[in-house]
């Protein structure tokens, strides 16, 4: 399944995480992004498009300001990222220039893929400097950024990248060699294919207890679903193995590989998907929810049992069941006090055209 899968790469994303990038002083491990540099050099020299996504600016930047622990107050994760992300791009510069590659900074926030005539640009953008032979290195805007600095991750984002280009596959590289079953155990095992990703595969997650990190293999999980959604795999792996990239595109059983859907995403339905911070929820009941996932229809008044947060015509809202699962989003046509108040003639509140089942 591996090599089939995996055996038309051409254009990949490559998360790094601070695990795999920085040492135990919180500083930059130079020689292990040496190693990981070389990896990512010799996949562009094999003809492949390659984006990188990095974790490691609040690191780096934690050790130059004295920082045993990552700090809680935004205003000093700020400044190390400030700091940090400067230290951090100098040496991928240096490090890329010993294969002759030139590197490209791109800082994103969640808002510069909301937005989407900004999300269109940021996708143009990466094109270009992919077509041109560069490697785009990508890091969430922490400086500037509020609510994603607080609360995102860059497994998120790398998956976002991964769905914005669209790539042909995203590889997590972080300090575990994927998700393991029975974790500290005798017979704790890496999970070689996850095919469906269900309520028991979730127990899996752990969160990290890294000083200099956030998620872990919760965040990664999620990330999973984003990029499954939309047909494309992902591989998590351990990045302090010095041939893992090149092992993984070439089939070999290395980490944990969760297989894609069959039936991938177009463009703007990825867009509507995965790219906002919904706006409110629209409950509907068992009929409606048979109808919009199995019978490819559009929302309509009467199966709408209630809503929930305060939107406006255009958002982007939840769509839940009777129990409160979110099972798609979608681009609502009315807002929520007219909804609230049952006041909608009988067409779409949600045409089907605007519709993302998950």
């Amino acid at each position: 399944m591996r090599k089939d899968l995996l055996s038309n790469v051409t254009r990949l994303v490559v998360k790094l995480g601070t695990g795999v990038l920085t040492d135990a002083r919180k500083q930059p491990d130079l020689a292990q992004m040496e190693q990981l540099v070389a990896q990512v050099a010799q996949q562009r020299r094999a003809g492949r498009e390659t984006v990188l996504v990095t974790s490691g600016a609040v690191g780096a930047g934690m050790g130059v300001l004295g920082y045993e622990k990552r700090p809680s107050e935004l205003a000093e994760l700020q400044a190390c990222a400030a700091v940090g992300q400067s230290r951090l791009m100098t040496a991928y510069e240096k490090l890329f220039a010993q294969f002759n590659l030139h590197v490209a900074q791109v800082l994103l926030t969640h808002e510069d893929l909301e937005h989407h005539e900004r999300h269109l640009n940021a996708r143009n953008t990466l094109v270009t400097l992919l077509s041109r032979g560069v490697v785009p290195i990508i890091n969430e805007n922490d400086a500037v950024s509020f609510t994603e600095l607080k609360f995102g991750d860059n497994d998120k984002l790398s998956a976002l990248v991964a769905c914005l280009l669209p790539a042909d596959l995203l590889i997590v590289l972080t300090s575990v060699d994927g998700v393991i079953e029975h974790f500290g155990s005798a017979g704790a095992r890496t999970l070689p294919t996850i095919e469906q990703i269900d309520a028991t595969v979730e127990q899996l997650a752990r969160g990290t207890e890294s000083a200099t990190s956030v998620g872990g293999m919760a965040s990664k999980i999620q990330a999973a679903k984003m990029v499954v959604r939309s047909g494309i795999p992902l591989v998590i792996a351990s990045g302090r193995k010095s041939d893992v990239l090149a092992r993984i595109l070439d089939g070999a059983e290395e980490g944990t590989m969760f297989v894609p859907q069959s039936n991938k995403l177009k463009s703007r339905k990825r867009w509507i998907a995965f790219f906002h911070h919904p706006k409110g929820t629209i409950v509907v009941d068992e009929g409606a929810k048979k109808a919009l996932r199995d019978g490819g229809k559009s929302l309509l008044p009467p199966g709408i049992a209630r809503c929930e947060g305060k939107f406006a015509a255009g958002d982007i809202v939840r769509i839940c069941d009777p129990d409160g699962t979110e099972f798609a989003r979608g681009i609502c046509d009315f807002d929520s006090d007219a909804i609230q108040a049952e006041k909608l003639p009988r067409r779409e509140v949600i045409h089907r055209d605007n519709l993302v089942i998950l």
